[in-house]
């Protein structure tokens, strides 16, 4: 039997697992050609950007506000985006930490989900995690953040402020906010930890339903989806429903180590690569799910939420229910730069458990069911109402 849990170790179903290092050894066009195996940029393409330079430096308006860097970082950026691959990408050393952080799950911070208004540009704090810094420090859902440490920070771009809130364990930050409908302030300073990211949340519906929803599959997320599972039935579940939809997918072992929770013993995932080289991730029979399963997803759902979608239907353990899927069947995988960037690159197709692969064609849903926005109840949700009909009648 092979073992799901060490499978494809720095592969992607969107976001990262594992790294490779490839050399930066002596310089841009060093790496160009090493990395390929082939002369890319050669002497032509090298007197092109020499002369680029040039004219840049001699006749531009604003040369005096150049940043190398920045130009260097476009000049791989474009080579990668070349590939004309939406998939694969090159990351500067700011945004490769930011990938690890979000891939991971943890991250420096304060524990609060911040959300900002298209139109008044407010940003409030939709969720702030119990027993977080933010929750200790007396910080509550539907704050309105008005200052980080005594800057005004009143119509910047949220990932800006995001930047000022975050940082490493044991720094600390102030914030103040506006509460409540007198719009009393209240300042507070924060001492940032390690903040796990809430990945999973469930709750029961109706009497005998449990509900599981799942955001993204980072590393975090099979410890919470364990927890969610057993919280549940001790709460008396007798049939769940698992919302996948909006989920852009994460790591491919995570996914996989779910999928073993509840699937029978077999393949639950195989990618092929460019050479046809087949990798399997197969569930033992340590664990399958005895109870009824809905799987709600939409056209947002996609790669490692295909892949749950996609086995759950081939086994037929579960029904799924809302629209097709976004359709990535392909794998990435991050390759660190000895620089500290990094480059994701698509590697690999991937196929269900009875050989679909499903890229640009996404997982057809059960029972289909669009989405109806209900503005004189915005919290009304159509596709949920039909999973738990779907759900009950199962259970009678």
């Amino acid at each position: 039997m092979r073992d799901h849990k060490n499978f494809f170790k720095g592969a992607l179903c969107g976001a990262l697992v594992m790294l490779f290092a490839v050399g930066l050894t002596a310089g841009i066009f060093v790496w160009f050609t090493g990395a390929v195996g082939k002369n890319v940029v050669g002497s032509d393409t090298q007197r092109k950007l020499k002369e680029i330079e040039r004219v840049i430096d001699s006749q531009y308006l604003r040369s005096d506000e150049v940043d190398d860097d920045v130009l260097e970082d476009y000049i791989v950026k474009g080579y990668v985006a070349g590939l004309n691959d939406p998939y694969s990408a090159y990351y500067n050393e700011e945004e490769t930490k930011a990938l690890y952080e979000t891939t991971s799950g943890e991250f420096g911070g304060i524990g609060v989900v911040m959300s900002q208004n298209l139109k008044s540009n407010i940003i409030t704090m939709v969720n702030v995690y119990e027993d977080s810094p933010a929750d200790n420090a007396g910080f509550l859902n539907n704050d309105i953040l008005y200052k980080v440490d005594g800057e005004d920070i009143r119509g910047q771009a949220l990932e800006d402020v995001v930047k000022k809130v975050k940082g490493d364990k044991g720094t600390k930050v102030s914030l103040t906010v506006l509460r409540g409908e007198n719009k009393k302030e209240y300042e507070a300073v924060v001492t940032r930890d390690t903040i796990e990211a809430q990945t999973v949340t469930y709750e029961m519906k109706k009497e005998r339903i449990g509900y599981i929803r799942v955001t993204e599959f980072d590393k975090v997320t099979y410890s919470q989806f364990e927890k969610a599972l057993s919280e549940l039935y001790t709460q008396g579940m007798e049939a769940l429903i698992i919302d996948l939809r909006g989920n852009p997918g994460g790591n491919l072992s995570t996914v996989c180590s779910m999928l073993d929770l509840i699937l029978p013993e077999g393949t639950i995932v195989y990618t092929e690569d460019r050479d046809g080289q087949k990798r399997y991730a197969e569930s033992d029979e340590e664990h399958k799910l005895e109870i009824p399963l809905t799987v709600l997803a939409d056209s947002a759902s996609a790669s490692a939420s295909e892949i749950f979608a996609g086995a759950v239907q081939d086994y037929g353990i579960g029904t799924i229910v809302g629209t097709t899927t976004y359709g990535k069947g392909v794998v990435q995988q991050i390759f660190n730069l000895s620089d500290g960037t990094c480059m994701k690159l698509t590697i690999s197709e991937y196929f269900t458990p009875k050989g679909r692969n499903i890229d640009g064609k996404g997982i057809e849903p059960d029972v289909e069911v669009e989405y109806e926005y209900n503005e004189e109840n915005p919290e009304e949700d159509n596709q949920l109402d039909k999973a738990i009909e779907v759900t009950e009648e199962k259970i009678k």
